[in-house]
């Protein structure tokens, strides 16, 4: 099988069929989506693999008949000890010696979170540069309101008067602080060689400090430093971990693993870090799920839907993306960050 030497390198599992539809190539892609060695897939009949049997064997009979391409969507491969897998299967016609088609299989799941991050990535944009020019809006009228109601101030003989220019400076100055904060992360970052754990220790301290909660650790020793920004990242990281925690959560696991090819922000990582804030809160409201990382939406009152839209800017800076599932009692966020 010299001849689809290239094809062991794709991260798209592959195989290749003969006119009996019988699986003569697998590349390790393929390996590792049906959970099984080339040896074993190599001779097997491809359409028992899938439950959708007679439907398959229709493609593949019109494609070997037509020279055509086909995609047979929701394929569904059940192996034993796994749950069912449903794959997207796109079908080519061959010339070659023994061999008839050529079968890219991609799972649902993996497009689907692919699709997800794009919208995810290009709302951010449009989002960042919104409230970046908002907050240089906002930010000259609020001086002047605040300087003229300390002028007022000094004008006036009453001291009960005087509490309701308080009330106007503090406010200003409240929202003097927060149109900072949304214009904080448009700073570059400043690499470093940094240990994502030495990262995750700052932030369970600072966490414990402030509300007396001990996050668990379920750490991979073995992942490598990445290069990031230091200070982002932490930011980044206790930002979930606050939300977690002001959402209701008693108990907080950071968890590290090290994932190989996978696609990250459109670009396929041969390694990767996957970091989890796992919480057992009440989870994030339904109608605001689509929203969640968009400034100034919070599903908490009071909260100015800034942490989990800094956090997102910040991971997106290092090439990453956060994502997350949650349900009442149990909230994983997920951040991807590439390790080479």
């Amino acid at each position: 099988m010299s001849a689809f030497a290239g094809l062991d390198l794709l991260a798209t599992a592959v195989v290749a069929l003969d006119d009996d539809f019988v699986v003569r190539y697998a590349n390790p892609a393929a390996e590792n989506l049906f959970a099984t060695g080339a040896k074993s897939l190599i001779g097997h009949p491809f359409l028992t693999l899938f439950a959708e049997r007679q439907e398959l064997e229709r493609t593949l009979s019109e494609a070997r008949a037509t020279h055509w391409d086909y995609s047979a969507q929701n394929l569904t491969y059940a192996h034993p000890g796994r749950d069912p897998l449903t794959v997207s299967c796109m079908v080519t016609r061959i010339e070659a010696a023994g061999l008839a088609l050529i079968a890219e299989l991609r799972p649902i799941d993996e497009q689907l979170r692919q699709a997800r991050e794009e919208r995810l990535v290009s709302g951010q944009q449009s989002n960042r540069e919104l409230i970046r020019n908002l907050a240089h809006e906002i930010k000259n009228p609020l001086g002047g309101l605040r300087g003229s109601a300390q002028l007022l101030e000094r004008e006036l003989d009453r001291p009960e008067l005087r509490e309701y220019t308080q009330v106007i400076i503090k406010e200003a100055d409240r929202l003097q602080g927060l149109m900072d904060r949304m214009l904080t992360p448009h700073r570059a970052p400043r690499l470093e060689a940094v240990s994502i754990h030495e990262v995750l220790e700052r932030v369970r301290s600072l966490v414990r400090a402030e509300f007396g909660l001990e996050i668990q650790r379920d750490y991979d020793p073995s992942i490598p430093e990445l290069v990031g920004d230091r200070e982002q990242l932490i930011q980044a990281v206790l930002n979930i971990a606050r939300n977690s925690v002001q959402a209701g959560a008693r108990n907080i696991i950071f968890r590290t693993r090290s994932l190989r090819q996978i696609t990250v922000m459109k670009h396929r990582r041969k390694l990767a870090l996957e970091l989890q804030v796992i919480d057992d809160g009440p989870g994030v409201p339904e109608e605001i799920q689509e929203r969640i990382f968009n400034p100034l939406v919070s599903g908490r009152e009071g909260g100015t839907g800034l942490g989990l839209s800094l956090a997102q800017t910040f991971v997106q800076y290092h090439q990453g993306v956060v994502e997350f599932e949650s349900r009442p009692g149990r909230t994983i966020f997920r951040i991807l960050l590439p390790l080479t």
